[in-house]
């Protein structure tokens, strides 16, 4: 059998009963957290009661203790979102928080003045970075609490603050080399 399959253990690989289970005991971003993150992936999904949204994996930069954690984010903008209290006001809100979204990726979908495809969600909203309010969420599910964290705000990534002067240098190309 080819090493492909063996483990590093020299065991191997091959499912014996079709069942593995991933360690999943990362904990949640802490809740009003602020981080700076871009999306690596935005399309067009359907949830699984059908209901179409627009769904964003935010990838997150910095700080550095959460560097590389994938965030997602669906946003309901033209079906019910599940369990809303009042389905008009949370379609407003979304499409309020995908225009803010673009908007900080240079205002492209709006300007285009149709409906995103999954192609021009990609183009104009991928890598571009902007800062965003992390907050937890926690439910009870058959008697068990679940949590996770959720996109609360964006804004757009501030501008390095320019550089101060150092007194007594001066940065003219004066000098000959």
């Amino acid at each position: 059998m080819s090493d492909f399959f063996s483990l590093s253990t020299g065991e191997s690989s091959i499912s014996k009963d079709g069942s593995y289970e991933a360690s999943t005991t990362q904990e949640n971003i802490p809740d009003n957290t602020d981080v700076v993150a871009a999306p690596d992936e935005a399309k067009w999904a359907e949830d699984f009661g059908g209901a179409n949204h627009i769904s964003i994996r935010w990838n997150i930069l910095s700080p550095k203790d959460y560097s590389g954690r994938k965030l997602f984010q669906k946003i309901y903008v033209t079906d019910d979102k599940p369990r809303a209290k009042d389905p008009v006001e949370a379609r407003d809100k979304a499409k309020r928080m995908l225009m803010a979204i673009d908007k900080n990726a240079g205002g492209h979908i709006a300007a285009s003045g149709v409906m995103p495809t999954d192609e021009s969600l990609t183009k104009f909203l991928n890598n571009k970075l902007m800062v965003l309010k992390v907050l937890e969420w926690s439910m009870e599910v058959d008697g068990e609490t679940k949590s996770g964290n959720w996109v609360g705000a964006v804004s757009p990534k501030s501008k390095p603050a320019p550089e101060k002067e150092i007194p007594g240098y001066d940065d003219d190309d004066d000098v000959p080399y």
